[in-house]
């Protein structure tokens, strides 16, 4: 039994330890895991148990389903064999244009100059090529452990001076480590009042960071009792509730569940284009960086011996230089679209590789947010006609009018119904929301 194997390994360590542990298969042996990481998951896995209820009350396992229906299943929050919902949102990624989901206004331009780092105890060596950045924009850092992620954050924030007399520009900083040790002595609120008071009280901070990570749940919890998932969403809301023009957000996807990332991703992506700043982010989560990344920063070399820090790049360039490093393709599910690791020397993975497209879709992913809202609508004479109504601005819910023929409501339900198809499922269908509910907060830096 394994739980929670990829916390704090890169990709590539993901993927050796994903084959690792298939191997320990045997014809009496089954191997259990538990894992967050929805790729890796895929890529090891036979066969998929989903557990679900109401965290520290009662939890629920279903029967065994396929690796694909049942990360599709969790996903949509919906049991098709059950007929049971679990959970009110629908989770979808959709393939889109870059700022497609935000209204995106660049007005400010930084940059960093080529540096070198060389660590006197290990004599481990960091070169960096310089770059630039605007505001409102995400950069994703991906590399093996050891390549200096972390060394580069670090230099950004001041903690660590770069080799000669080049420094960084000074710049309000507000980082997120990678190792999280509280010494508060306190609960989560007084932590809260003396940490970030001004945004905690701000309604906008609430609903667009607090609320969605629901840290409600836990407020007046002391923060030495905290689970490690509940310490990052706490460092997570410290991180953004700081004032800063640039946030250092390192690993913020270790120790929370697959769909805890899902909502610290959205949280953070929204927070960083809605507040007009910009943000540095390390993870080797693929799905939860394709998520986030505008641009990609690609660390390569030999870790802890020689690295190099390439200048910021596209998001589709990034990722096929890195994932050619590592020597693995992704595709997309079909219906989710969510990023799916080949199988190693599998017919696609060959033909993704020699054709140079280490990524078989179009990034950037958008995620939705559906709310499900199946409703009566027409009670006529002994007949009940279902419909499903968008809750949005743009797409009104109609009302029949009075004296209206049964006729003429069965075609208005029918149209109705057309326009507003976005679901899989026959049984229940959703509308997507146009304004997909509150956002989460998280913070660092007890």
């Amino acid at each position: 039994m394994f739980d929670e194997p990829s916390s704090f390994l890169d990709v590539k360590q993901r993927l050796a330890a994903g084959r690792l542990i298939r191997s320990l298969l045997g014809p009496t042996s089954y191997v259990i895991v538990v894992e967050h990481d929805l790729s890796i998951l895929d890529y090891l896995s036979d066969f998929i148990c989903l557990l679900y209820g109401k965290p520290a009350v009662y939890g629920v396992v279903t029967l065994p389903s396929s690796v694909r229906e049942g990360i599709n299943i969790f996903l949509d929050g919906h049991i098709p064999s059950e007929n049971l919902r679990f959970r009110e949102e629908s989770l979808q990624f959709r393939i889109g244009e870059a700022g497609e989901e935000f209204i995106v206004d660049q007005s400010r331009q930084y940059g960093y100059p080529a540096m070198n780092k060389t660590q006197p105890a290990s004599g481990f060596k960091l070169k960096i090529e310089p770059g630039e950045f605007t505001d409102s924009e995400i950069l994703v850092m991906m590399g093996e452990n050891g390549t200096g992620k972390t060394t580069f954050c670090r230099m950004l924030a001041g903690a660590e001076k770069p080799d000669g007399t080049k420094s960084v520009p000074p710049m309000n900083i507000s980082m997120k480590p990678q190792k999280i040790t509280p010494k508060f002595k306190g609960t989560v609120r007084q932590l809260f009042f003396k940490k970030i008071k001004a945004a905690f009280l701000n309604p906008q901070f609430q609903t667009d960071v607090y609320k969605p990570l629901k840290m409600d749940d836990f407020i007046d919890q002391e923060v030495q009792n905290l689970s490690g998932g509940e310490l990052q969403r706490v460092a997570i809301v410290l991180a953004l509730g700081i004032p800063a023009d640039i946030y250092l957000i390192d690993e913020p996807s270790a120790y929370l569940d697959s769909e805890q990332r899902i909502i610290a991703a959205r949280v953070i992506k929204r927070f960083i284009m809605h507040s007009k700043k910009t943000a540095f982010i390390v993870e080797h989560d693929f799905i939860m960086a394709t998520y986030l990344a505008d641009r990609v920063i690609v660390f390569d070399g030999i870790p802890s011996v020689d690295a190099r820090a390439n200048k910021p790049e596209s998001l589709l360039t990034g990722c096929n230089k890195f994932l050619k490093n590592l020597d693995v393709t992704f595709r997309r599910d079909p219906n989710s679209y969510r990023p799916r690791i080949n199988k190693l020397d599998s017919q696609l993975d060959q033909e993704q590789k020699n054709g140079g497209n280490y990524v078989s879709f179009p990034l950037v992913l958008v995620l939705i947010f559906r709310d499900v809202l199946t409703t009566i609508t027409v009670l006529h004479g002994r007949r009940v006609l279902k419909g499903v109504f968008l809750d949005s601005q743009h797409w009104p819910p109609w009302r029949p009018a009075k004296g209206s023929s049964r006729a003429a409501l069965l075609r208005r339900n029918r149209s109705y119904r057309r326009r507003m198809q976005c679901s899989r499922s026959v049984a229940d269908e959703e509308i997507e929301h146009a304004g997909a509910g509150d956002q989460d907060e998280d913070a660092d830096g007890f």
